[in-house]
């Protein structure tokens, strides 16, 4: 299900937008004028946000020129408008797309669906990749780098170094280090953590001249942002 806010003041167009929203299986938030849609897309966490152009109180280009100085959140404009000038201004401005009233509602839905993949494309893609300073680790080809250059390491250096990297900031005790790297029916050395990590020590704080692992005493290990 996706969030949405749309921000129309025409109340009957909004009611209709919003019944077939809902009835694709979207929650649909809605705002009449511009400045409380603002308050509500800054505050709010949506998916999308359907932005008309002519709104009392703040018009939908300053809306959206405020809204993107903090949020990246896709953006599609309503507007009775259609000259060109006017859809280049709201392209300008950071909308994602520009549709035009009179509009069939099976555009706008296509629309909203092609701006919500292209959002989910995004952030997936995004989250294939861990980085710590100038440390970087490729989860999809199984790759780390500091500064752009390969570093060695096995698959149990991997995926303890993935696991650190993943929860930084946050301090890792070496049960559970142990559990994600070697797994729950693992039986052996409980000092296996401390080698591995000396190992990743060895090829990347001392190689590089970087402290990218360190030790809570009596605890774990944790990875901070530098």
């Amino acid at each position: 299900m996706s969030k949405l806010l749309l921000i129309e003041d025409e109340e009957k167009i909004a009611r209709f937008v919003e019944l077939e929203l809902v009835h694709e299986g979207n929650d649909v938030d809605k705002a009449f004028d511009g400045r409380v849609g603002l308050e509500m897309a800054l505050s709010g966490n949506y998916d999308l946000i359907l932005l008309d152009v002519m709104l009392p109180g703040l018009n939908g280009m300053e809306v959206l020129r405020r809204f993107r100085q903090e949020k990246d959140t896709p953006v599609i404009m309503l507007t009775a408008r259609d000259a060109v000038m006017d859809k280049v201004s709201g392209l300008d401005a950071g909308a994602d797309d520009y549709i035009t009233k009179p509009f069939a509602i099976e555009e706008l839905l296509a629309r909203i669906r092609v701006a919500l993949k292209k959002r989910g494309g995004a952030t997936e893609q995004a989250t294939h990749s861990l980085s710590v300073g100038n440390v970087k680790l490729d989860e999809d080809r199984h790759e780390v780098s500091v500064d752009g250059e390969l570093v060695e390491l096995t698959n149990r250096e991997f995926e303890l170094l993935h696991a650190l990297m993943k929860n930084k900031n946050i301090v890792l005790s070496r049960e559970k280090l142990m559990n994600t790297v070697c797994g729950y029916d693992y039986i052996g050395e409980t000092n296996i953590i401390d080698v591995y990590v000396r190992y990743l020590r060895t090829k990347i704080d001392d190689k590089y001249k970087i402290k990218l692992i360190q030790t809570v005493r009596g605890v774990g290990y944790i990875i901070k942002d530098n």
